[in-house]
């Protein structure tokens, strides 16, 4: 392999996830953010959650006049 244009393996990498969840990992970025991890994701927990990014889904109520079911 070249030397030279690999970059920096960090071991000890920090992962902070928004629900305040914090765990350690390989990466070469040392902090990484995510917004959704095993401790808050629907398939772990169980709980049904609707991820809502960029409002795709007040969108879609929108476009076909659904009401809002909470």
């Amino acid at each position: 392999m070249r030397e030279g244009i690999h970059p920096v393996y960090h071991s000890d990498s920090v992962v902070k996830c928004a629900c305040g969840n914090t765990f350690t990992t390989g990466s070469v970025k040392k902090e990484l953010k995510v917004e959704i991890c095993s401790k808050c994701h629907p398939f772990f927990t169980g709980k049904q959650k609707i991820v809502d990014i960029g409002g795709r889904v007040d969108r879609f109520n929108k476009k076909y006049n659904l009401k809002n079911e909470e």
